[in-house]
This record gives structure tokens, sequence and C-alpha cells, in this order.
């Protein structure tokens, strides 16, 4: 009887831990605000500190800057795992493994052959800014309201600095004109540009490819951003009828039912 009872006890306990988990990640209340807010912060100082680091030789600060993130991460990763009510589905995500890949990047020592490499997959946490717009969109009305524009942004930066990262990975050792993450960096840029000044060029029938996929990804993201950043500004105000969220600023009548929208303005003076 005592078992049962000590046993239900500790259950309890676990469940009322993972609960209190659950409400920092997810909850509404100002602590759990605080407590995303203080990842947000994490999450872009690491963020900054891979593109920064991605440029430099690691020395033994590095290194311990390196250990502790991955620390942080792994302990961030075993909450969010903890916190899913559908664990399986959590695993398999991108994103998810991206995350995993580039943790234990953090945490592997960086030494000898396998410095260039981890150097790179450590550029997949940025692919963890998709979870932190998400964060982001819940907490903060000015990225709801500029969604389109930040999306495509996010989209491009991430674009540029991965396809550097599989540019280096696969070129620094065999291509003399990538001696660096610089170089694949300038590289990158320039395909996706157009600009083609032809003082770097990759090599080999892999090289090609990832050239290709630069210009054509990488063009066609650089046009969905100009496209938001310069299209007529549309106003958020959802349609009573079919539910319709963006509307041109001057609208009368949904474009989509022709209901009568109702757009709160200034006037005219």
């Amino acid at each position: 009887m005592t078992k049962g009872r000590r046993r239900r006890g500790r259950e309890t306990g676990k469940d009322a831990a993972l609960e209190r988990l659950r409400n920092l990640y997810e909850g509404s209340d100002e602590r759990a605000h605080r407590f995303r807010t203080a990842l947000l912060f994490f999450d872009i100082a690491t963020v900054l500190f891979v593109i920064a680091t991605s440029f430099t030789d690691h020395g033994p600060v590095v290194e311990t800057i390196d250990a502790v993130v991955g620390v942080v991460l792994l302990a961030d990763f075993a909450a969010r795992f903890a916190c899913e009510r559908r664990r399986l589905r959590f695993l398999v995500r991108p994103v998810t493994i991206a995350d995993m890949i580039s943790i234990v990047s953090f945490l592997a020592p960086l030494a000898g052959e396998g410095l260039g490499f981890l150097r790179v997959v450590r550029t997949l946490r940025l692919l963890h800014t998709y979870q932190l717009l998400l964060r982001l969109r819940r907490d903060y009305r000015f990225f709801r309201e500029n969604e389109e524009v930040i999306v495509a942004a996010l989209n491009l930066i991430v674009f540029i600095f991965v396809m550097t990262g599989l540019v280096y990975a696969t070129q620094y050792r065999t291509n003399p004109q990538i001696g660096n993450y610089a170089d694949a960096l300038y590289f990158t840029v320039t395909a996706l540009t157009t600009t083609g000044f032809g003082d770097i060029t990759l090599t080999g029938t892999l090289g090609r490819t990832i050239a290709v996929v630069v210009m054509i990804c990488g063009v066609t993201l650089f046009l969905r951003l100009a496209q938001v950043l310069f299209r007529p500004t549309k106003v958020r105000q959802p349609c009573e009828t079919c539910g319709l969220l963006l509307h041109d600023a001057d609208a009368v009548h949904c474009k989509h039912c022709g209901a009568v929208i109702r757009i709160e303005t200034e006037g005219l003076e």
C-alpha cells in the first residue's frame, strides 16, 4: 500500500513538473513570456556566434564556448522533447534533425581533420530560426504584422549560409580558390546575384550542380523578397464572411467574396 502511494506520488510529481515545463514553453503568463524572451536572445546570440566563428580559426576559448553552448542547446532540446505530445513526429521533422546534428557539432571536439566539417555542420543551427519565428509570432505583434517580409528575408539568409557551408564542405580540400569560409560566401553571393566575376569557380560535377542550385533557387528567393518589399502594402483585416485576412489598404469590398469590409483608416485632411 505504501509503495503504491509512493509510486503515485512520484508520478504526480513528474506530471506537475512536466506541466510547469510546458507552461514555460507554451504558456501565456508573464513568467513564460520572460522565459521565451531569454531563449530568444540566446538563440539569436547562438546564430550570430555560428556566423562569426565560421570566418575564424578555432582556439581553446571558442572550443570552450562551443561546449557550453552545446550543453545549453541539449538541455533546451530535451525540454522541448519532454513537452511534446507527439514525440515521434517531433523527432522526424527536418528542423529537429538539423537541431540534433548542430548540437552534436557543438559538443564534439573541434580538432584535426574534422574541424572544417564540424564548422560547416554548425550552420544548420540557422534552420532553428524557423522555430524561433514561431515564438516571435506568438509573443510580438510586430512580427505578426510583418511576417511576410521577415519570412522572405529569413529564407534568403538561411539559404545563403547553408549553401555557403555546402560549398565550403565540398570544395575546400580540392579547390585552391576556396581557402576559407569567406571565399565560399563570396562565391555564393556572386552566383546568387548572377554577378559572376569568374575569379572563383566550383570544380567537378558536384560543384557545378551546387552552382546551378544557388543561381536558380537563390534568384527565386531574392525576387520573392523584392516582391514582398515593393508591392503595395496590405492591411490585416479578416473578412467576416470568408475569412480572407489581407486586403488593400483602400479596399471597400473583399476581393474573394465581395462582402463589405470595414478597415479603420485615419482618413484624409
